[in-house]
């Protein structure tokens, strides 16, 4: 048990001196007006810089990537069939896509997925 908490110890100073040192080797010293500006081709810029972002796209690609994770947990439910009891594997399974399914029709009803209005 001591070893375990003085090599976790060992750890978090260990990535705590790497951070220290890297946010202090990083830091610039020298601030230009021209390198902070968004265009560093000598031109000032006719619009603003920040452009707005499409929230629409933005809650697309949430959805996405939680759909993309959903499928990585779906993944190993195949092999495991026979290495597990036979109604545990159903109960979890058939639960498990209840619940993204629900979840799906819930987005949908939602109007989440709708692209364009």
């Amino acid at each position: 048990m001591f070893t375990l908490l003085m090599m976790t110890l060992l750890t978090l100073v260990i990535s705590v001196v790497v951070m220290l040192i890297s946010s202090f080797l990083a830091k610039k010293t020298i601030m230009d007006r021209e390198k902070n500006s968004p265009y560093e081709c000598g031109f000032d810029p006719k619009d603003s810089a920040r452009l707005p972002f499409s929230l629409r796209f933005f809650l697309i690609a949430v959805i996405f990537l939680i759909f993309d994770v959903e499928i990585t947990l779906l993944l190993p439910i195949a092999p495991i069939f026979n290495l597990t009891n036979i109604f545990s594997w159903l109960l979890t399974s058939i639960s498990f896509l209840i619940i993204l399914l629900v979840g799906l029709y819930y987005e949908w009803k939602m109007g989440a997925l709708n692209w364009a209005d």
